[in-house]
């Protein structure tokens, strides 16, 4: 009889709280302009504790320092993005794969597989050949686990988390292969300093103008932290509705440190690194 009896409770408090939705709307309806403005629910996100480093677009020192910044040559058009995407050494099937399906949404990314070769060593090569930034896959257990973002020449390094990697074959309802065309790039709720640097970065691997007709977006979405990698196609199926579709893959990140220049494990100067313990003191507290 217990779980019987807690099954009818829960039924009948969806039913109560579904009218009481009902008979709000009603009352909203009747009054017409003139009902209150509806509550806004408390989330998470919209409790965060503010952060002094929240960028201002009209800030002066923002646009000088991203006037003088490593990216500034990309926003400027003095650069076209030239990606190399390599992984750890001597990479297994999943992570072989998942860089041939990164190589498809980042155009004019290489693909090139280490075998025992230093990123010391690779570096210089990249800039010499014009690379305009490294991606390093790194893997455990045959499974992608992290990412190393180094914009070249000059830096900075970022290193990533990498968790819920999904290649496109296990995509339910995925769209067809992605095309050759140079893909729309948003980049949601990067707020702070350290935020926006990080935004930047992913938007100096895309080409500076899209291919509209390609109908291709890469979404980097950063909620609590936690950035969100997805790859669209939108449909019109009318004048007034557009339809998606998840092209793939699908990957999400977290910033564990930002690094002055290009990849340095020893002696490299950090800007930024995630302490858990003491960053981690409140779950409304974000840095991005």
């Amino acid at each position: 009889r217990g779980p019987f009896m807690f099954l009818r409770w829960k039924q009948q408090q969806r039913k109560e709280k579904l009218a009481a939705k009902k008979k709000r709307k009603k009352e909203r309806e009747a009054l017409g302009d003139k009902a209150p403005p509806k509550a806004i629910p408390k989330t998470i996100e919209n409790q965060r504790v503010y952060d002094e480093t929240t960028v201002d677009p009209n800030d002066d020192e923002v646009a000088f320092d991203e006037a003088t910044d490593e990216f500034a040559p990309y926003f400027n058009r003095q650069t076209v993005p030239k990606i190399l995407i390599t992984t750890s050494d001597r990479p297994r099937g999943r992570t072989v794969r998942f860089c041939e399906q990164l190589s498809t949404v980042i155009p004019n990314s290489h693909v090139y597989y280490r075998r025992g070769l230093a990123l010391k060593r690779i570096i210089p090569q990249c800039i010499a050949r014009d690379f305009t930034d490294l991606i390093v896959i790194n893997e455990d257990r045959k499974i992608p686990n992290g990412l190393v973002l180094s914009h070249l020449p000059d830096g900075p390094t970022a290193h990533f988390r990498m968790s819920s990697v999904r290649l496109r074959k296990e995509i339910k309802r995925k769209g067809k292969e992605p095309t050759e065309h140079a893909p729309e790039v948003i980049l949601n709720n990067f707020t702070t300093r350290l935020g926006h640097s990080v935004g930047r970065m992913f938007a100096s691997l895309f080409p500076h103008d899209p291919q509209f007709i390609g109908r291709q977006v890469a979404t980097f979405h950063n909620q609590r932290d936690y950035i969100f990698f997805r790859f669209h196609r939108y449909i019109f199926k009318s004048e007034k509705k557009v339809g998606i579709q998840e092209l793939g893959p699908r990957f999400t990140l977290k910033l564990r440190s930002l690094q002055k220049g290009t990849f340095d494990s020893k002696f490299g100067e950090y800007e930024w690194i995630h302490k858990r313990r003491e960053m981690d003191t409140s779950r409304r507290k974000f840095h991005l």
